[in-house]
Parts: C-alpha cells; structure tokens; sequence
C-alpha cells in the first residue's frame, strides 16, 4: 500500500505482515511506531526512515549492510533488528524489537541518576559496544536518546547505521542540533576519519551527563558547541557534583580526550574500567558512595565467635549466626548482607570501618557464644561500621531451649535501634521445630554441606536425616537434604537422575510441611525444569521463590542459572546472576556463575575477569580454575588452557569434569596423544565410577570428534546430566560444531526447548 500522506493515517493499516497499533516517537532519524507482527503474532518497534535519507541508492545499500551487521550481534544490550522493508513506494523501514521501558533521554531529564545506577548503566551500554567492535561497528551516534532502558533495568543500544545513513561521520548536516552535535567527537567534527574511539567519547559524554544532568560542553547553537569540545576542557563534574568520586571523574575525562591516542583504547578495556570502579562503588570504596549507602540502612551480621570449651560447637555458633541474618532479611527496608560474605572475614583480624566499607554496609552485628551444657551466654553488640560507634549490646544468660527467644530479641533489638517499621508483630525468628536435639543435628548437617567437599556433603547429609528421624515434620532439614543431592548431581560424585529424584522428592516433603521456604521452591524449580523439562512449572516455583524472598541470592542464582539460560534468555539470566552477586559480593561461587553467564554470551573478557575474581576471593577452589580453562579455550588461547585445566585438576583431586577440560585443551592444542590418554583413563575410571557425559564429550569436542559429541550429549540428556542441560542452549565451545545437526535439534525438543 502506497505510505499515508499523514503520519496519525497509519494507526490500524497494514505494512507488509505489520499492523500499526499506536505511535511510540519521533525524531531526526525517523518516526517509530508499535505494531504487531501478524505473521509471528509479536508485537515489534517500526521505524520508518525519512525518505530524504534514503534517497541516495549508495548511501542506502551502505545502510542495509551495516544494519544488517548490526542485525547479527546477538547481544543483550543491542536492540534485535528482525528485518529491513520497505513499502510500495520506497519508504524504508526497520522491524525492531518492541521493548516495555523508557529511553536514557527521557530518564536523565528527570535529573542526574544517583552514582550507582549510572555506572550500571554505563557499563552495560559499553559492553553492547565492545560487541559490535569485535564486528568492526561503529555505531557513531551513541546519545541519551539513542539508549533504550527496559523495565527491568536492561540498556539496549538502538540505532546501528542511521548516523553513517545521515552523513553523520562528518558535520554536513545544518539540520543537526546542538544537542546531537554535544555528543560528537573532536576528530567527527572536524572531519576525520573516525573509529571506535568515536563510540568512547560519547559513551563520555552520556556518563558525564548522567552524572551531572548536563552535558560537558556547553553553546548556546551549534558552531559554539562544536568549537568548545575541540578546544576547550570539560567543566570539572565536582564542580556541578561535589559528591562525584574522584575516580569516577578521572573516569569520565580520560574518555573524553581530545586525542583518541589518549582515551580508553577499546570498549573491552572500558568495560573493565567501569567494572572496577562499580566493584568499589559498591564495596563503599569510594567517599561519595557512603554518604548514598546511608540513604538504605543496611547491616552485616559477622559469624558469632564460638568460647566454648569445645571447639566443635562452632557448629552452633554458626547456625545462631545464619538464624539472625535469615530473620533480619524479613524486615522491610533494612539491606542485609549474605552469609558467605559475612563469614569470609572469619578469623581475620579486620577493623569495623574496613568491613564497613568492603560489605558497603552502615552497621555490624558481632557477638559470641559460650555453651556449657544446657546454659548459654549469648554477647551481642551493634556497631557503627563508619566510627565503631556501639549502638546497643547486651548479654543473654539462658536455658538452650530459649535459642529461639535469644535470636528473635536480637533481632527485634537492631529493628528498634535503626528505627524500622514490621507488619504486625509477629517474632522474627520463626520456629521450624520445637525440638533441641533435632535443631542441632540440623545446625551440624547445615554446617557440614555448606563446606562443599564430598567428605563433608556425605556427613552433611547423615545429620540432616537424624534430624529429620527426631522431627519428622522439620521441613528446614527435608529442604537441607535436597541442596544436599542437588549438589551432588551437580559434581558428578553420584549418578545425577537417582539424586535430582531425590532432590525433587525432598523439596515436595519440605513445602508439604512449610510452603513458605523460598529455597525449597527454587530448588524444585531447579528440578522442574532440567529433570522433568516442565520450564512452566519451573518458572511459577521461581517466581514464588522470589516472591517469598527477593533477597536470596541462592534464589536469585539459582532463577538465572538454572531456569533463564535453559531458555535462552540470556539477557534476562545475566541481571538475576548479577543480582546474586550484589546480594553476597565476596562469594566466589556466584562471581564465578557470573562469568559463566557472560562466557555463555561470548563476553570472555568480562567472564574471565569474574573467574579471576573469584580465585582472587578464594585461592582453593577448583571451579573458577576449571571454568578459566574453558573460556581460554573458547579464545583459542590454548598453553593457558592447559595450565588453569591442570591447577583445576589438583586442586580437585583430579575429577572428571576437571580432567575432561584438561582433555579438551590437549586436544584443541594438538596434543592428541595426551588427550586420548585422559580419555582412556576417563573410560576405565567409567567402570567403578558415575563419570560425566559432559567430561566425555568435552575431549571429543577437543579432539574434534563431533559425532561422539552429540553421542555423549544425548547421553548427558538421558542421565541428566547437570552440567549437559546447564549449556545445552549457550553459546559453549563443546556445542559449537553441533548447532547445525538434527540430532542435536532433536535433542533440544526432546527438553521441550525451542531448536
């Protein structure tokens, strides 16, 4: 059909297999619509061009390639481009993804965003830059109006193309405004050829913006804003913001060099610097940050020193500790920081104010236990983590069987003393069992899996049945006993499919006695979705989970992980992992799960710096070595693979997941020798062991085998295979070679996943 003459016309025609619904904008590069998509039954963003735009045949076909470019970056913070059309007429259009949220533009006029948010921001827009210039795209016109923020809280870059379409690498155009022209480089406005290091001004020139509510370089028209951001300096963010972090300003001006020689060097490397400096925002590293943290009050409850005479009943300490953190994170807007980091600084002699600002937390719980029998002598005293300031102590002389009390009157004492508000009143802490000896027993089960090593899992788990064999209704053990054969299906210690049954079979005893346990609804959403392949089902356990504690980071993991990639919902899985690590920052476990998020999305820099991180935080561990080896194999860098493949395998005694990357990183260096050793070792082991299918098909896929990789992928799907279904949909070197066989789309509908 021929274009209306009149833009309100369009509202219900048809355009192509497109029907207009309702007008979303417009501006120099076109207008925008919302329509829906007849043919995919989907709603998606038209835009259509201006034709004075379009009218140069060469500079459109320059358009359409790089859109189409554009088109195949597969990023979560690049607008998808579904198609480009064009009408009856030669009206060119552009079939986009339709997102629920607001632009940059439209959230910065409201004022400057608070620091935090900024950052977050910032980072995402230069990790969708560092995509498309791994592809050799510029975008050239990156401004508050060319960011989309969705509503749950995720950029997406839009407009790839049109700048170069609208003769925007040079300053030609007299219709530009002042306030497109505020975000061109120096080497732009003077007509130069311009690179990737256009994008990085501009990305300057949004985070000053953010910062401050203003531009850097001011001019009341055009040719004065130019001459200013060629000639003259920025003005100094501390003067419009005094509370801006020095770093953040020496940030922002090393972005906005004059010299592209003097700005940061790629997006990958800003990515890094933002991540950096976001780390130690939120540690409370920087001065302004803790003026804005005061604004939420917030606490770290410090593990409780155990002065009893035996030191085994640090067990009880232990889980007196984790009972408060647990009751504290019930109270309405008190920020309370996870367990694992908490406890890390253990034993550690670290003064308040340096916990204060690592956690970026205002107050801090410490205490001690004294058991002696049936007595206890509970110390606890509130700390201002800022001047270690005391708030409130007091000491607690009872009975064991007043644990509860004692925990509960701590609780409500932090809640008086910060001035917080409770519904109702209601005790804190909730009593799962009336019974003392099957509460320890459960304390120790607790303590024992949390250590995470097979020895301590299998005692871990012989506590947790006791109990449950002393209170048969104490649901708190029936949901430690499904982490428990969750974990050990995960690491590959036990066959996964009798364990992820047992899983499956605890969770469903746990909520029979306590549908309020939001652990135990994710850990059955876990199993919903990669034992039964019910991603619906998995899906509402998530949900409730969240709804019943949105501060969980497990559940928060737990959501991305296990439910969200499946899906391929990559974007979506990368907020709820990086949630998990705001919650709990000096895990080294979700930091590594986070890296494996942005690995699965072909961000190796950004995973590896999370692996490193996570080594940093726990030199011990063998999973962040392991999943190293992985990613630097994806690189092709493989003398590294092999070195983090065989720390991994060390540190791990050797298991099988560990010797398969070994074997994969051989095999992609040309070692073929030695990786069909590992895999003849990995066989023969097979024969008194449960090995992985994964192991087995990560040597294949080294030695490059793919028939026998989709051969031990089936497998994997066939036995469950935790570590098989975690990838089966990312972006994983093992699977590369085999995207394209039917086996392997098969594979996928057999999980009731879309091929």
């Amino acid at each position: 059909m021929p274009f209306p003459s009149s833009e309100n016309d369009m509202i219900g025609k048809m355009i192509s297999h497109y029907r207009i619904l309702e007008k979303l904008g417009e501006g120099g590069m076109g207008v925008v619509y919302r329509a829906h998509d007849t043919k995919l039954d989907r709603d998606v963003a038209l835009k259509f061009l201006p034709p004075e735009l379009t009218r140069d045949a060469d500079a459109k076909k320059r358009f359409v390639r790089e859109a189409q470019a554009a088109s195949a970056l597969d990023h979560p913070n690049i607008c998808t481009i579904h198609e480009i059309d064009e009408t009856n007429d030669g009206r060119t259009f552009i079939a986009m993804a339709c997102y629920e949220g607001e632009s940059l533009r439209a959230k910065i006029e409201r004022g400057a965003l608070e620091l935090g948010e900024a950052l977050d921001i910032a980072v995402q827009i230069a990790q969708g830059l560092a995509k498309a210039h791994e592809r050799k795209i510029v975008h050239r016109d990156i401004k508050p109006a060319n960011v989309l923020i969705t509503k749950d809280g995720l950029v997406k870059i839009v407009d790839f193309g049109l700048a170069k379409l609208g003769g925007r690498t040079k300053l030609t155009r007299t219709a530009a405004t002042a306030g497109t022209v505020s975000y061109m480089s120096p080497e732009q406005l003077k007509g130069d050829d311009i690179d990737h290091r256009s994008d990085i001004w501009a990305l300057g020139v949004v985070l000053y913006e953010m910062t401050t509510g203003e531009t850097p370089f001011g001019g009341d028209y055009e040719q004065a804003v130019s001459y200013t951001i060629v000639n003259e300096a920025p003005r100094a963010i501390r003067n419009l913001r005094p509370d801006v972090p020095v770093e953040v300003e020496r940030l922002i001006e090393k972005t906005l060099a004059k010299d592209a020689n003097g700005r940061f060097q790629t997006a990958a490397e800003l990515v890094g610097a933002l991540q950096s400096l976001k780390r130690r925002f939120e540690s409370g590293a920087t001065d302004a940050n803790r003026d804005e943290a005061k604004t939420i009050p917030s606490i770290a409850v410090l593990p409780f020193a155990n002065l009893s005479a035996d030191k085994e009943n640090e067990y009880f300490s232990d889980g007196l500790t984790e009972d408060i953190i647990d009751a504290l994170t019930q109270v309405p807007g008190l920020r309370v920081m996870a367990r694992t980091s908490a406890f890390s600084f253990r034993g550690k002699d670290a003064d308040v104010r340096e916990i204060g600002a690592r956690l970026n937390v205002e107050h801090i719980l410490e205490g001690s236990v004294r058991r002696a029998g049936n007595r206890l002598r509970v110390t606890a005293q509130l700390v201002k983590a800022s001047d270690g300031y005391h708030l409130w102590s007091q000491r607690f002389d009872r009975e064991m069987t007043d644990v509860f009390a004692i925990q509960d009157e701590i609780s409500q004492a932090i809640v008086e003393k910060l001035r917080l508000r409770l519904s109702g009143d209601r005790p804190l802490v909730k009593r799962h069992t009336e019974n003392m000896e099957a509460y320890h027993l459960f304390l120790r089960g607790r303590h024992c899996v949390l250590r995470m090593t097979p020895e301590s899992l299998m005692k871990g788990k012989e506590y947790l049945e006791q109990a449950i064999a002393v209170d048969p209704d104490y649901a708190l053990a029936y949901a430690g006993i499904a982490e428990f054969c969750f974990f050990t299906s995960l690491w590959s210690f036990r066959h996964p499919r009798e364990d992820l049954l047992k899983t499956k079979s605890a969770a469903l005893e746990a909520l029979r006695r306590d549908d309020t346990l939001a652990e135990a609804h994710s850990m059955l959403g876990i199993v919903r979705g990669i034992f039964d392949f019910d991603w619906t089902g998995a899906e509402r356990e998530f949900r409730c989970a969240l709804e019943l504690n949105p501060a969980s980071p497990i559940v928060r993991y737990s959501y991305g992980f296990w439910f969200l990639r499946p899906m391929g919902r990559s974007d979506e899985a990368l907020l709820q992992v990086q949630q998990a690590v705001k919650l709990d920052p000096l895990s080294p476990n979700y930091n590594a799960w986070l890296g494996v998020v942005y690995n699965s999305m072909q961000q190796h820099d950004l995973a590896i710096a999370q692996y490193e991180r996570a080594i940093e935080l726990d030199p011990s561990l063998w999973r962040p070595h392991w999943l190293l080896a992985i990613a630097y194999g994806q690189m092709r860098k493989f003398e590294d693979s092999i070195a983090e493949a065989q720390k991994a395998c060390e540190l791990s005694g050797r298991n099988a997941p560990t010797l398969g990357a070994l074997g994969m990183a051989y095999g992609r260096a040309g070692r073929r020798i030695e990786a069909e050793a590992l895999l003849e070792k990995l066989m023969a082991r097979s024969r008194t062991d449960y090995i992985s299918p994964f192991a087995m098909a990560l040597v294949y896929s080294g030695l490059g085998e793919s028939d026998q990789v989709i051969e031990w992928l089936e497998k994997g799907v066939e036995e469950r295979d935790v570590l098989v279904v975690s990838i089966i949909r990312s972006e994983h070197l093992l699977l590369s070679p085999v995207w394209g066989y039917p086996r392997y789309q098969a594979l996928l509908r057999k999980m009731n996943l879309e091929p």
